[in-house]
């Protein structure tokens, strides 16, 4: 068989197990639905963990088992805080409630979220939000859609005219990361129209594929805070590199994802 022929073929499989996760995730995103109406009081860490873990364990009850029988032999990343490369082969990243802060406080940004990464890079991913059953997703080479709607990103041509965004990696981080986070916050206040500051990551990328919202950055991160909108980004035609626009990976130690119009601002901006 041509090499032709054989690309062909994994696009074919891959289309295939695209749907096959949309259906998944769909299902992950119903349990969560079910659990979300009053806020989950806590006094303790403890507690706040407590709750977090039963909303992931109530996705995970769905998600592990059907994506497991779609690849068998695709390892999984047990830890969705956890960042950097991964080993060769297959992955599943997968976040069963992106957005989970949000959810136990009766918030509405929220998602669940399955990427399958194929030796270090995205091949597909499914983001869908429970609450207005859209559902996103990207293919490798195949672009990115709303539901049936292909993704575009903004054509805005520069920073002073954009709505620009950015999150919070994780609780706890080290000082110095948060002084960076808080110093690029005052530099895209001078710089963009308008600064969004809020989680989940996911939310933010998704809206940048869509064009919503022209550039997205982060410093620190997990893999699944960022891979998902990393693929529907680039298949929406953004760019994505580190904040002083060296190619991203999941080991860099910052994210940007811009419409192309605005990234070498949004560069500038946040290298200084």
């Amino acid at each position: 068989m041509s090499e032709t022929l054989q690309t062909t073929d994994v696009a074919a499989s891959d289309a295939a197990l695209l749907t096959q996760t949309t259906i998944a995730v769909r299902a992950a995103g119903s349990a969560l639905r079910e659990r979300f109406g009053d806020v989950v009081r806590h006094q303790t860490r403890d507690e706040l963990m407590r709750a977090l873990a039963a909303n992931d364990d109530a996705a995970l009850d769905i998600l592990r088992p059907r994506l497991t029988r779609l690849r068998p032999e695709a390892r999984w990343v047990e830890e969705e805080l956890d960042g950097g490369a991964l080993p060769s082969g297959e992955w599943w990243v997968v976040d069963p409630a992106e957005g989970n802060v949000n959810h136990l406080h009766a918030l509405p940004e929220w998602a669940v979220t399955a990427t399958l990464v194929r030796d270090n890079q995205p091949v597909l991913t499914v983001v869908h939000l429970p609450l207005t059953g859209e559902t996103y997703t990207a293919l490798a080479g195949g672009g990115a859609h709303l539901d049936d709607r292909p993704l575009h990103v903004s054509d805005t041509a520069g920073l002073g005219l954009s709505l620009v965004a950015t999150s919070q990696a994780r609780p706890d981080e080290d000082e110095s990361v948060v002084r960076r986070v808080g110093s690029s916050i005052t530099a895209m206040l001078f710089d963009a129209l308008v600064v969004r500051t809020a989680v989940p990551a996911t939310l933010h990328l998704v809206n940048v594929a869509a064009g919503r919202v022209d550039a997205f950055w982060q410093f620190a991160g997990a893999r699944a805070d960022l891979l998902p909108g990393a693929l529907l980004v680039t298949e929406a035609g953004g760019r994505i590199s580190d904040a002083e626009g060296r190619p991203w990976t999941p080991a860099s130690d910052s994210f940007l994802a811009a419409a192309p119009g605005v990234h070498a601002e949004a560069v500038a901006t946040l290298s200084r």
